[in-house]
């Protein structure tokens, strides 16, 4: 890989994601030396030239990738994997291409086994986002000390790994932590995709609209999650149906564990369960 300074950087699919992934290149002492967009909303890419946010915007990718040193598919799923697909010969030569796909499973398999042998693609799952979408809103979306996984392939080189994390590092993320991809669906169905789900059926089993007048914070809190984008979590939802509803079941046999000892008015054993789980959140939030 070239220097970051001469480096020219792409970013497919300019939403929510993808405009806070060119935010944090251009401002944070990250920027390449070229920083191209391309995204089928011309509306989000005439607003990022317009806040020099990026330096060139493009409708079509084959006019983008081949240009491009390291690319970021900021896509869906599936999406991403129809456009590795369809544009898997406009890629650079040499090029480091990179995801932040939720799921990792499905997409490091696939994508693998079709890449082009002068390519090298290191998949990656930022832990951020924001429950309002779009470009417009990207500033919302902020990477300061937040998580960030990679789940790299054998076939990786080293030097576009080390490029990589010193990018994301850049970029404003606090930590990176390295697994497989198996893991990574596995620990990501309970951090992320049941939060999204308890949340979901919470705002669900309540038709009371006006509830929120009742409201200290604590369901502001939990179901903030809840106002998400439908068609990105029903796929990661089912794309990772096993792992999720392995911990669907887990929550479940919690939640009713919790609810006997209500039931029986068993307040000492109540009271030491919430005392273990006070404890354990607490060395979570060490970790």
């Amino acid at each position: 890989m070239k220097n970051r300074e001469d480096s020219v950087i792409g970013i497919v699919g300019l939403g929510l994601m993808g405009g806070a992934f060119a935010l944090a290149l251009q401002e944070n002492g990250a920027a390449p030396g070229k920083l191209l967009a391309c995204d089928i909303d011309k509306e989000s890419l005439e607003m990022a030239l317009a806040e020099k946010i990026i330096d060139e915007g493009f409708s079509n990718p084959e006019a983008m990738l081949p240009r491009c040193d390291l690319v970021f598919l900021c896509l869906n799923p599936q999406v991403l994997l129809r456009f590795m697909e369809k544009q898997m010969t406009f890629f650079k030569s040499g090029s480091l291409i990179t995801d932040i796909a939720g799921i990792k499973g499905n997409i490091c398999a696939i994508v693998e086994k079709n890449l082009r042998p002068d390519l090298d693609f290191i998949p990656g799952h930022p832990m951020a986002g924001s429950e309002k979408g779009g470009f417009a809103n990207a500033r919302r979306c902020s990477f300061k000390g937040k998580n960030y996984i990679l789940t790299p392939l054998e076939r990786n080189k080293k030097e576009n790994l080390e490029y990589l994390k010193n990018l994301i590092y850049r970029m404003g993320f606090g930590r990176i932590t390295e697994t497989t991809a198996e893991e990574h669906d596995r620990k990501i169905a309970f951090t992320s995709q049941l939060c999204h789900v308890i949340a979901s059926a919470l705002v669900d089993c309540e038709g009371d609209t006006e509830i929120t007048r009742f409201g200290g914070g604590s369901f502001e809190d939990l179901t903030r999650i809840a106002m998400l984008n439908a068609p990105l979590w029903t796929e990661l939802f089912i794309e990772n149906r096993r792992e999720l509803l392995a911990r669907i079941t887990q929550f479940e046999e919690s939640l009713d564990a919790l609810k006997t000892l209500i039931a029986e008015e068993a307040g000492t054993e109540l009271e030491s369960r919430l005392d273990a789980v006070r404890e354990r959140r607490i060395k979570m939030q060490e970790a």
